[in-house]
C-alpha cells in the first residue's frame, strides 16, 4: 500500500456541517443538480454505475472546497475511475441484496407455515426474526460506515479499491467518535427533511456529501491543487 496517512481528532461534526453550508449555500442549487444527476445515473445500474459517479461527486465537492468552478463535466471525470471503484461497489451493495433476502425470508416463512403455528409460537418466530434482522442490520451499518472513505481515497489519491478500503477502514476507526457524531447529526438533518413534506430529505443530499467530503478532507489534507488538469501528485507527504 502507498504511505498514505492520516490525521485523528480533527472531525468536530457540528463545526463540519456549518462548514459544509457556507461552502454550498451560494451555489446550492447547482451541487443539488449536478449531484442528483450523478445518483441517478449510478442508480440506473448500480454496481457498475454508482462507483463512478460517486467519486465524480466527490471531485465535484473537493473542487467546492478548494473554492474551484464546478460543472457537470467534472462530475463525468469520475468515469475514470470506473474499474477501480467496482470492487468497493460490490462491497457496498451486496450486503443490501443480502438484507433485502434476510427481511423477505421470514416473511415466505410465516406465509408458509400458515396455521401449523400457534400464537407463543408465531411470537417467538416474530421476536427471534427482528432480533436477527437487527443484528445483521447494525453489522451492515457498521461495515458501510468502514467503508466511508474509499470512494473518495480512489479519487483523490488515485488508490486502488482494495488499498482504498483497508485506509478507508483503518481512518474511520482511528476517528470513530468523530464519525460517529457527525452521522448522528446526519440523521438529524435527514429527519427535518422527512418533517418537510419528505420531498425535503432529497434536499439534503449535498449538505449529507459534503459533510462526508469535508470530514474525508480533515482526516486526508490535500496534498497539491490537481483538480484542473486532473492529474494525481507525483509523491505523499507524511501528516501527523
Amino acid at each position: 500500500m502507498q504511505n498514505v496517512e492520516f490525521t485523528t481528532g480533527q472531525i468536530h461534526p457540528v463545526e463540519i456541517f456549518k462548514e459544509s453550508w457556507e461552502l454550498i449555500k451560494d451555489q446550492y442549487w447547482l451541487v443539488f443538480g449536478i449531484t442528483l444527476v450523478g445518483l441517478l445515473i449510478g442508480g440506473a445500474v448500480p454496481i457498475i454505475l454508482i462507483g463512478p459517479m460517486i467519486c465524480g461527486v466527490f471531485l465535484i465537492m473537493f473542487r467546492v472546497i478548494d473554492r474551484q468552478p464546478i460543472g457537470f463535466e467534472h462530475l463525468f471525470k469520475g468515469f475514470d475511475f470506473i474499474w477501480k471503484s467496482l470492487p468497493v461497489s460490490l462491497l457496498i451493495t451486496l450486503p443490501v441484496i443480502l438484507l433485502i433476502f434476510v427481511i423477505y425470508i421470514p416473511i415466505i416463512g410465516m406465509a408458509v407455515a400458515g396455521q401449523r403455528m400457534n400464537e407463543s409460537e408465531l411470537m417467538g418466530f416474530l421476536v427471534g426474526t427482528f432480533v436477527f434482522e437487527f443484528v445483521v442490520i447494525f453489522a451492515m451499518v457498521c461495515f458501510h460506515t468502514l467503508l466511508m472513505f474509499s470512494f473518495p481515497l480512489i479519487a483523490d489519491r488515485r488508490l486502488s479499491a482494495m488499498e482504498a478500503v483497508k485506509l478507508s477502514a483503518r481512518a474511520v476507526w482511528a476517528n470513530l467518535s468523530g464519525i460517529a457524531g457527525l452521522f448522528g447529526i446526519g440523521m438529524i438533518v435527514v429527519f427535518i427533511g422527512y418533517l418537510m413534506f419528505c420531498i425535503g430529505v432529497y434536499l439534503t443530499i449535498p449538505l449529507i456529501l459534503m459533510s462526508q467530503a469535508l470530514a474525508y478532507r480533515k482526516v486526508f489534507p490535500r496534498l497539491a491543487p490537481f483538480y484542473q488538469d486532473h492529474t494525481a501528485p507525483n509523491a505523499y507527504q507524511d501528516l501527523s
